[in-house]
């Protein structure tokens, strides 16, 4: 369940946006950049972000968080309307300190799935039910979703989101995250098609 707590503009390099949170079960202050009306409205584009300090905020070149969150408000800020829903779960739901003893381990040779394993952690334990949640609270009828990762998709289409399609997400691999999209791509069934 979740309640509006507040909203404001939003003005950014990618256009003019608002900004809503919501109190919610989880405790977790998400956020949700709303570009223009998409209350009601059919095929709105979307892009679920779950956060990473590391490549959003530090520019980190380990991974492609940072890419895909600035093409996303890129792309949403050429549209009349669309959401971006940015969801605190650090590192695939682990958070943030068992992140940084993952990355430990990938400096050792490790993947990213291998790394969170032989920390006995999940390789991916992410919840996408708050975004359902907020397309319901905007009565969005249906969704192209900004994303390369098809475990997104058939979570929200089991939630009862009204899936159209996918737009994907691309980014040129450095040296840096080769490795890591390898990974998403082989193991985690990631559509990254210039890999």
């Amino acid at each position: 369940m979740i309640e509006l707590y507040s909203n404001a503009k939003l003005p950014t390099e990618f256009g003019l946006f608002r900004i809503y949170t919501f109190v919610n079960d989880e405790n977790k202050d998400h956020a949700v950049i709303v570009r223009g009306d998409p209350r009601g409205k059919e095929n709105v584009p979307l892009r679920i972000h779950s956060e990473c300090l590391t490549g959003d905020v530090l520019g980190s070149l380990r991974c492609d968080c940072r890419d895909q969150l600035i093409q996303s408000l890129r792309y949403l800020g050429r549209q009349e309307y669309g959401m971006l829903i940015y969801l605190r779960q650090e590192g695939r739901g682990i958070g943030l300190l068992n992140k940084i003893k993952a990355y430990s381990l990938q400096d050792m040779g490790a993947d990213t799935v291998e790394a969170n394993l032989k920390l006995g952690l999940p390789v991916d334990s992410r919840n996408y039910s708050f975004a359902a949640e907020v397309l319901r609270y905007f009565e969005i009828k249906s969704i192209y979703i900004m994303t390369n990762n098809p475990e997104k998709i058939k979570s929200l289409i089991e939630s009862g989101i009204n899936v159209k399609g996918r737009i994907p997400i691309f980014s040129d691999p450095t040296p840096y995250d080769k490795f890591y999209l390898e990974t998403k791509k082989t193991k985690l069934g990631h559509e990254i098609e210039n890999i």
